[in-house]
């Protein structure tokens, strides 16, 4: 019996008896699963995912919510396998499981890091420093994240239904916001296999995850503004949802990634025998063929020199000619099925719109069969006049060359495509870096400048990380998924908040300049991880710098530049009255005046951010330091934790002539000894 695939909605399994849709193979059109969503209520998800999901997921913080996405990680590595072997059937090879698979598990892994290294131990971010709002100090102001209270409704596309569904759910899980998931039908019995094995995990709280098997029905007519509706997939379709009234009247966030005609530009450099030349041809071609080219990233224009054109040609049909589709599950395949009979239909249509304006150099259209399709190479003999090259994509295992005379006339060829998710160019000429970059870059997302430095770690043209935006403008939906942090703030609202700093500092967890700062009796680095309080202060004893010092420090170190050690060059310098200290030497005695020498819970010094030297320190002059607690955050570890401390170093005037942050690990109390 065909599998019939399940919706998930509120905790439970929904399984649909009415209205199914059967999904074929893409290996030979049999019947795969069947899928409805007939009878779920889409409101009551809604509800379900604010009261319940949303509740859930903010009271957990940034640290508990990236345990969690590591978790499922792992739970979902050790069932690689069953993935593996159910994404045959989409026509996906076994190097086609990596990106898919693969990397979605990655993508999991990489929110979870960043989660736990750049995101605090709390429930929202400060973001940026603090502005002053009034002479006195006493009212300032700064900005602050917090999760939406809504939902995140994703609606995905067919290719990469493990990948594409994992790359959504990861920012927005670690925002602390809910997600309802879409896969696009024609893949959906493996998207539904993630969402089951995440699922029976138990790892994310009830209400976080909801799953749609089918079509939306009135989803979206229950969105509010605490939303977000993120679409990857076809410009029409991202305009259908855009354009929903509900959508626009509540100002619902949008996020789209859609069509895009990725560009692959050579510079005039790169002829044969070069290294470029030839990473070019291997880049092109495997972007031609991975996944059957069903990739939003693979190039569809190849923007070459006329000089060139005869040797990419043969250079490009001579490895086309390598990639025979067949049956995905064939351990020599290199090249399997599109995504279905349909698809292929979709493909041959667009080569139809594409021919009228280019002609095919290699690849024969009239032997597809099934859903199998044959590499295509296309030839546009005027690109700047053409239209259809720069305007019809056809989603599968096609490109069209196109040749330009000048730089202006390859970048006029790129703007053509009135905005993409990814161009790469390929020169080793700095000058051709330099135009083809900054002539390209504000319609791309992404751009790759591969040359034979950085070849053997290049992750290649097509290939999203989740540390760099994923997404472009323009044609290519103007959206920005992933791009580390940013992916997760586009799942949270920015509020500038307007206070006190006290109040603004007890709220935060955060000392801020002007706060109360009580010196403490007992030298904070005699105090335990979980005894010292935000805010807390030591202030030093004054040290007075003397010309010896400055000298046996410069003698010491070597660094014995003139502003240090020549009173008349110094002098003449418009930053120094004179001779002064070096920065690194009041560093060295700052230390040695709030340093407690004894053993005790502080376990290390490991840096500082932000040093700043704000006043020159001339010989005579005396400094002392304030040092204050300014945020704490647990460490990965339970033995100890980070401490972050405002250190400010004052002259005999008060004047602040140094600051920076100090960053020290201390013990937990259990653990102190």
């Amino acid at each position: 019996m065909t599998a019939i695939l399940n919706s998930y909605a509120l905790d439970a399994w929904f399984t649909p008896s009415q209205g199914l849709t059967t999904i074929p193979s893409a290996i030979d059109g049999r019947p795969v699963a069947q899928t409805s969503t007939q009878g779920l209520d889409f409101a009551a998800m809604v509800a379900h995912a604010r009261a319940i999901g949303g509740a859930n997921l903010r009271a957990l913080t940034f640290h508990q919510r990236a345990e969690r996405l590591k978790a499922l990680a792992v739970h979902l590595s050790a069932h690689k396998d069953e993935l593996y072997a159910l994404s045959f059937d989409t026509g996906a090879t076994k190097r086609d499981h990596f990106i898919d698979i693969d990397g979605g598990i990655g993508t999991l892994y990489a929110y979870a890091s960043r989660g736990r290294k750049e995101l605090p131990a709390e429930r929202f971010v400060v973001e940026g420093a603090t502005e002053p709002l009034s002479k006195t100090g006493n009212f300032i102001g700064l900005h602050v994240l917090t999760p939406l209270q809504g939902v995140a409704v994703h609606i995905n596309a067919f290719n990469f239904p493990c990948w594409g569904m994992l790359e959504k759910l990861a920012p927005a899980i670690l925002a602390g916001v809910p997600v309802i998931t879409k896969p696009a039908t024609a893949t959906s019995y493996v998207a539904e296999r993630v969402v089951r094995l995440i699922i029976q995990s138990g790892i994310l709280p009830p209400g976080a995850l909801q799953f749609i098997c089918g079509g939306v029905g009135d989803l979206l007519s229950h969105l509010t503004g605490q939303d977000v509706l993120s679409f990857t997939g076809s410009a029409a379709t991202s305009r259908a949802l855009r354009d929903h009234p509900t959508v626009s009247r509540n100002a619902v966030r949008f996020i789209a990634e859609r069509d895009s005609l990725n560009a692959a530009v050579l510079a005039p450099d790169a002829v044969p025998g070069t290294p470029e030349f030839d990473l070019f041809i291997k880049e092109v071609t495997r972007e031609m063929t991975v996944k059957a080219g069903q990739k939003c990233t693979a190039i569809r224009r190849i923007i070459v020199p006329r000089a060139l054109e005869a040797d990419i040609t043969a250079a490009l049909s001579a490895q086309l000619a390598k990639f025979i589709p067949a049956d995905p599950r064939a351990e020599d395949t290199r090249m399997g099925p599109l995504a279905s009979v349909a698809q292929r239909q979709s493909v041959q249509e667009a080569l139809a719109a594409l021919t009228r304006e280019a002609e095919i150099v290699f690849g024969d259209p009239a032997k597809a069969h099934g859903a199998y399709m044959p590499p295509v190479l296309l030839r546009c003999a005027h690109p700047l006049t053409a239209t259809a090259p720069h305007e019809v994509e056809a989603f599968g295992p096609v490109a069209t060359l196109m040749v330009y005379d000048t730089l202006a006339d390859a970048l006029a060829l790129v703007a053509k495509g009135e905005g993409s998710l990814v161009a790469s160019v390929y020169t080793y000429d700095p000058a051709y870096a330099d135009t083809l970059l900054f002539g390209i870059a504000a319609y791309h997302g992404r751009v790759l400048l591969l040359d034979r430095d950085c070849a053997k770690d290049s992750t290649g043209h097509g290939s999203p990380l989740p540390g760099l935006i994923h997404g472009g403008p323009g044609r290519a939906g103007g959206g920005e998924e992933m791009g580390g942090l940013r992916g997760v703030f586009h799942y949270m609202q920015r509020a500038a908040l307007q206070g006190s700093p006290a109040r603004l500092a007890s709220l935060t967890r955060t000392w801020l300049p002007g706060a109360p700062a009580p010196v403490t009796p007992e030298h904070p680095f005699r105090r335990d991880y979980d005894h010292l309080h935000v805010g807390e202060t030591v202030l030093t004893k004054p040290r007075t710098i003397t010309l010896d010092d400055i000298e046996h420090f410069a003698h010491f170190t070597g660094d014995e530049f003139y502003a240090h050690m020549d009173e008349q060059a110094a002098a003449a310098n418009p930053f120094f009255p004179g001779r002064v200290a070096h920065g690194y030497l009041l560093l060295s005695f700052a230390a040695g005046l709030f340093v407690d020498p004894a053993p005790g819970p502080l376990l290390a010094n490991y840096g500082l951010d932000h040093l700043r030297f704000l006043k020159p320190v001339s010989p005579g002059d005396s400094i002392r330091v304030r040092l204050t607690v300014k945020r704490k955050s647990p460490a990965r570890q339970p033995e100890y934790g980070e401490v972050r401390w405002d250190v400010e170093l004052f002259n005999q005037h008060e004047e602040t002539v140094a600051r920076y942050e100090l960053l020290t690990m201390s013990a937990r109390a259990r653990h102190a000894g």
